[in-house]
């Protein structure tokens, strides 16, 4: 939805090409990735971008070796983000909807469950954040966004942005 089209273009490329190198069919892919065949020809069609634990699957699959996985989730992370700048909608956020929405766009493309596990922050605690339904205090949510990498400057708009939203009286975004 936010994926830039030509970062994910240039991902799927990239594993199209891991997995030529290493001379494997989708088919023989899926049995050492242990994921179904039509999966991944999704994961490399360059129209979305697989979740992380998918590309991890589909490289560990085609033998890349686990120290170049942190290079691959850069690359990856770098993929998922908004093309738009989130700094910026950090900045202008001046509802829970905005800044909900500013923080999905930093989370893209990982599921509730990921962010979950990473995390230890509840799924529907941070569901209600992403949907601007909650307040989130600003120790929980710098946790969530430092751990989903986001950059030094996003993580003090992100501060910035709760500072400045917990000092007035908002409502939350109507229940959809």
């Amino acid at each position: 939805m936010f994926e830039h089209v030509e970062d994910v273009a240039a991902f799927a490329a990239a594993l199209q090409r891991v997995r030529r190198q290493a001379g494997l069919s989708y088919r023989q892919l899926a049995d050492r990735a242990h994921y179904s065949h039509p999966h991944l020809i999704r994961a490399t069609s360059g129209k979305h971008l697989p979740t992380w634990e998918v590309a991890a699957a589909y490289l560990t699959g085609c033998g890349v070796p686990a120290d170049l996985l942190p290079v691959w989730h850069r690359r990856w992370q770098q993929a998922s983000r908004d093309p738009r700048d989130i700094v910026g909608l950090l900045e202008n956020a001046d509802s829970l909807e905005d800044l909900g929405t500013a923080v999905a766009a930093l989370a893209r493309p990982r599921s509730l469950r990921a962010l979950e596990q990473q995390t230890g922050i509840p799924r529907a605690t941070i569901q209600a954040w992403l949907r601007g339904t909650r307040l989130p205090s600003g120790d929980r949510l710098d946790h969530l966004v430092r751990t989903i990498g986001a950059t030094p400057a996003e993580r003090s708009a992100v501060a910035e942005a709760v500072e400045r939203l917990s000092s007035g009286r908002l409502r939350p975004a109507p229940a959809a």
